[in-house]
């Protein structure tokens, strides 16, 4: 179930709420839980997804990347020099934030991957193509659904390419996780593994063209269960109807 009723929450600011009872596998990472992890997982969950536009929103998202990079042995230092040209989403469960990423828009500044794969970037900005980078994507281990990756996903879409027409994701992953990205999202090669300095760990360059990610959602949105065969995360996102409603709260929202 889908709501819309920002109104009547009492968290102020959430763009959408849902619930999920499906208690399904890590999400791409096999590896066990941090020690610490709460148990979050109940017959029926609700999520919220809101904008970290708040200092408290911000810190627990911080919280959230420190603790799951920290523990993939990623270096931790993942807030300074942040870009201006970015949002933050979070996905909170009760009161605990179980999920975040950020959404980089490309400027003058440039985009995070700049650091090291500029040459990539420039061939595709020669192109005309307008670009946007995910990063910072985080789900606690103790949340075993596939909605919360997937409506931070479909979010960040609505913002990048409905809202303000962008035309490709481009993301570094860790080599372990390309295989994972492809499959699930339809993201394709675009550079090879090189060192990232922000992260202290190997990275390789994907991109995305939004026009299919468009495609994907048009076909399999809202159908979850129910699309046999389909197994990427693309079921799993918003139906049509939901992200006509997401898509006119965020733009009255400028």
């Amino acid at each position: 179930m889908v709501s819309d009723r920002p109104a009547a929450d009492h968290w102020q600011n959430t763009i959408i709420s849902f619930e999920s009872s499906h208690q399904l596998r890590s999400l791409g990472v096999d590896q066990p839980d941090p020690p610490g992890s709460r148990e979050l997982a109940v017959e029926h969950q609700e999520f919220k997804i809101r904008l970290a536009n708040t200092e408290d929103r911000r810190e627990s998202s911080s919280m959230l990347i420190n603790k799951m990079y920290s523990w993939r042995g990623y270096s931790t230092a993942l807030n300074n020099n942040d870009p201006p040209n970015k949002i933050t989403l979070v996905a909170n469960m009760d009161s605990y934030t179980v999920g975040t990423m950020t959404l980089c828009f490309d400027s003058e500044i440039g985009l995070p991957a700049d650091e090291i794969y500029s040459d990539k970037l420039d061939e595709l900005r020669q192109q005309g193509r307008k670009l946007c980078e995910p990063t910072k994507l985080a789900i606690d281990n103790s949340v075993r659904s596939k909605r919360v990756f997937a409506s931070l996903i479909h979010i960040s879409y609505i913002y990048a390419h409905t809202i303000h027409r962008h035309t490709d994701y481009v993301i570094e992953v860790n080599p372990r996780h390309v295989t994972f990205y492809k499959k699930m999202l339809g993201f394709k090669d675009l550079g090879e593994e090189r060192v990232c300095p922000r992260v202290d760990a190997p990275a390789v360059l994907l991109r995305l063209e939004l026009s299919y990610m468009q495609a994907q959602i048009e076909k399999f949105g809202g159908m979850m269960g129910s699309a046999v065969g389909e197994r990427s995360f693309y079921p799993y996102f918003f139906t049509r109807a939901d992200e006509e409603g997401i898509t006119n709260r965020l733009s009255r929202r400028g």
